[in-house]
């Protein structure tokens, strides 16, 4: 199936690249979620226009992620979770509360969509995170996750 995505979608592409992938991850993933459109004659218009719009916002972009990426990294983020005793996490840390975590601790406003976490945070203690500020910055924020009183 040949899609055209709208938003950033990590490890298929960046907002305005076609691309192809299997029917039921674009059927039953991408569209409902309006991550992506289906494509046509008519739809590689937009393409053209998303690509425009994104190479004129790119310089601007990519000098303001890197002042991100240094203000991220030097931010310490506190996140208070329930744990039990034995410092296991009652469910898990979600991306949403990453973000709310960052902006709490004054690190800026960030999209939970471009917090990446390599595995699912289910303990207390320091955990490491990737935010993906631009396709070509990445900010590795440390996190730290303590039991909720």
């Amino acid at each position: 199936m040949k899609i055209i995505l709208t938003h950033e979608v990590s490890g298929l592409g960046a907002a305005g690249d076609v691309v192809e992938v299997k029917d039921g991850y674009g059927r039953n993933y991408l569209l409902p979620k309006g991550l992506a459109l289906p494509w046509t004659k008519g739809g590689q218009k937009q393409v053209d226009s998303i690509n425009r719009a994104r190479q004129t916002r790119a310089v601007k972009s990519l000098e303001q992620a890197q002042s991100a990426k240094g203000t991220l990294e030097n931010t310490k983020v506190t996140l208070p979770a329930r744990a039990g005793d034995n410092g296991r996490l009652f469910g898990g840390v979600t991306t949403a509360e990453i973000a709310e975590a960052v902006q709490a601790s004054g690190g800026g406003s960030i999209d939970r969509r471009t917090v990446e976490v390599p595995s699912p945070i289910r303990t207390t203690g320091e955990h490491t995170v990737t935010v993906r500020l631009h396709p070509e910055v990445l900010a590795t924020v440390t996190l730290n996750v303590v039991a909720a009183k």
